[in-house]
C-alpha cells in the first residue's frame, strides 16, 4: 500500500513556497508519491484577474515540478467542467488507487477554512488532513482547528514542522511586473511567465488611463484590501474637489497608495535593494512598514507617475512637516474612507471635510496613541508633521 500526497491548489503562479512545501511533506510523512493538482475553477477563492488560463496554470506547475523526486502533476480538475471540488476528485482518485494511503496536503490557512468545504465529511473518510504552517501561527490556534475537526467529522490530522518560505501568490504576482521575482520562482517558470508576458510581465504600464491603471493595479492586491483602495481613491477625488487639489492626481494616487501592501518585510526589503533606495535604520528595522515608501518608488519607475502623484503615496502612513495639499488628501483619505472602522474615525471623517489641518493634527494624534499604546516606537516624521501642523493651526 503506497503512501499517496495530494496537493492541491490554484498555482497561480506556481512558486518556491509551493517547491518547499511538497518536500517538506514528501520526506516528514515518507510519501511514495505526490499528486499536484492545479484547479481549474478553484471553488474558495476568484482568480485574480490577470491570471492566467488553467492550462497554462498547468504547464507552469509542471515546470516546477519536474525537478522534484516522486512528483507528477495531474489534470484530473482542469479537464473537469464545473468547480473543482476536492471531494470529487479525491472520489475519482480513489478509483484509481483503491488501495493506497491518501494524505490530504494542505497549509494553515486551508486548514482553518476546512469545515466549510464542499462535503468536508466526504473528505477525510478518503484522506488523512496533513497540516503545515504557512506563517507564524500560534500552535494553539491551530491545535483547536484540529479538535474541533476531530470532534465533528473524526478527522484523521497529522502535523508537518516545517520550514516555510513567506510568499503568497499574490506578492509573488506583483513582483513580477516589478522586476523582482527572480528569487521567488524557479527559472523555468519565470521563462515561461516572460515568454507568454504573463502577469503583466514585459508590459508598458506606463501612461495608462485611470480605467486600466485602476484594473491593473487592483489585481495585485488581496482581495480583502481592494474595496479600501477604491474608497481611498473616490474620497480622495471628493476632497480634492473641496480643497482646489488636482482630482486626476487624487485618483490616481489613491488607487496606487497601497500598490506594494500585498509584500511582506522581506520582499519589501528586496525591492528596495533593486531600487537602489536608501534606508535609515528605523525603516530597516520595520520593514513592514515600507509599503508607503516602495509604492512610490513602483508608482514612479513601473507606472510612470508624476512627481505629485508619488510623494503623495510616499508619504501616505507617516506624514512629514510641510505636507503639499495633495499629501495631505491621500494621508486623510487613506484613514478615514468610508470602509474603515476604527475608533474615532467618525470625528475624523467630520474634520476632514471641514478643516484639513485640524484633520491632520487629529489623523496623526490618533496614530501616535495607536502606535506608543500598543509598546510601538512612532516614527519621527509623524511627529514632526503633528508638530508643523499644531504650529501652523495657531498662526491660522
Amino acid at each position: 500500500m503506497a503512501r499517496i500526497g495530494i496537493f492541491g491548489g490554484s498555482f497561480n503562479p506556481p512558486h518556491l513556497g509551493h517547491i518547499l512545501a511538497v518536500e517538506e511533506f514528501r520526506t516528514q510523512l515518507r510519501l511514495d508519491r505526490v499528486i499536484m493538482i492545479p484547479a481549474g475553477d478553484p471553488p474558495h477563492k476568484d482568480l485574480s484577474s490577470n491570471s492566467p488560463t488553467a492550462w497554462q496554470r498547468y504547464e507552469m506547475t509542471c515546470l516546477a515540478a519536474r525537478e522534484l523526486p516522486c512528483t507528477e502533476v495531474s489534470q484530473i480538475e482542469i479537464s473537469r467542467p464545473g468547480r473543482s471540488y476536492t471531494a470529487d476528485t479525491l472520489a475519482l482518485l480513489r478509483k484509481e488507487f483503491p488501495e493506497d494511503e491518501f494524505f490530504l496536503l494542505m497549509g494553515t490557512d486551508m486548514f482553518y477554512s476546512f469545515a466549510s468545504w464542499y462535503r468536508p465529511d466526504a473528505i477525510v473518510k478518503e484522506a488523512s488532513l496533513a497540516v503545515a504552517r504557512r506563517d507564524a501561527d500560534p500552535q494553539k490556534r491551530i491545535d483547536d482547528c484540529a479538535h474541533s475537526l476531530r470532534e465533528t467529522l473524526d478527522a484523521r490530522i497529522v502535523y508537518v514542522n516545517n520550514d516555510y518560505l513567506p510568499h503568497s501568490s499574490t506578492s509573488v504576482r506583483a513582483m513580477i511586473p516589478f522586476d523582482c521575482a527572480e528569487t521567488l520562482i524557479c527559472p523555468a517558470v519565470l521563462e515561461y511567465i516572460q515568454q507568454n508576458k504573463l502577469y503583466y510581465a514585459g508590459k508598458d504600464l506606463k501612461n495608462l488611463s485611470f480605467e486600466e491603471l485602476s484594473r491593473i493595479s487592483l489585481s495585485l492586491h488581496k482581495a480583502n484590501r481592494v474595496e479600501h483602495v477604491q474608497g481611498c481613491s473616490d474620497t480622495a477625488v471628493k476632497l480634492a474637489r473641496i480643497y482646489g487639489a488636482n482630482e486626476d492626481d487624487a485618483r490616481r494616487g489613491g488607487i496606487l497608495h497601497d500598490i506594494t501592501k500585498a509584500l511582506n518585510g522581506e520582499e519589501q526589503l528586496k525591492l528596495c535593494e533593486k531600487y537602489d533606495m536608501i534606508l535609515t535604520d528605523f525603516e530597516r528595522n520595520h520593514p513592514k512598514l515600507l509599503h508607503a515608501k516602495t509604492g512610490a518608488e513602483v508608482a514612479k519607475r513601473i507606472f510612470g507617475e508624476n512627481e505629485a502623484v508619488t510623494e503623495a503615496i510616499r508619504w501616505h502612513t507617516t506624514g512629514r512637516g510641510g505636507m503639499s495639499l495633495l499629501e495631505q488628501i491621500i494621508y486623510l483619505a487613506d484613514y478615514m474612507e468610508p470602509n474603515r472602522c476604527i475608533e474615532g474615525v467618525e470625528e475624523l471623517r467630520e474634520l476632514t471635510f471641514s478643516d484639513l489641518d485640524a484633520a491632520m493634527i487629529r489623523g496623526l494624534e490618533m496614530s501616535v496613541s495607536h502606535v506608543t499604546g500598543n509598546g510601538g516606537i512612532m516614527d519621527q516624521r509623524s511627529l514632526e508633521a503633528l508638530a508643523f501642523f499644531q504650529e501652523r493651526k495657531q498662526h491660522t
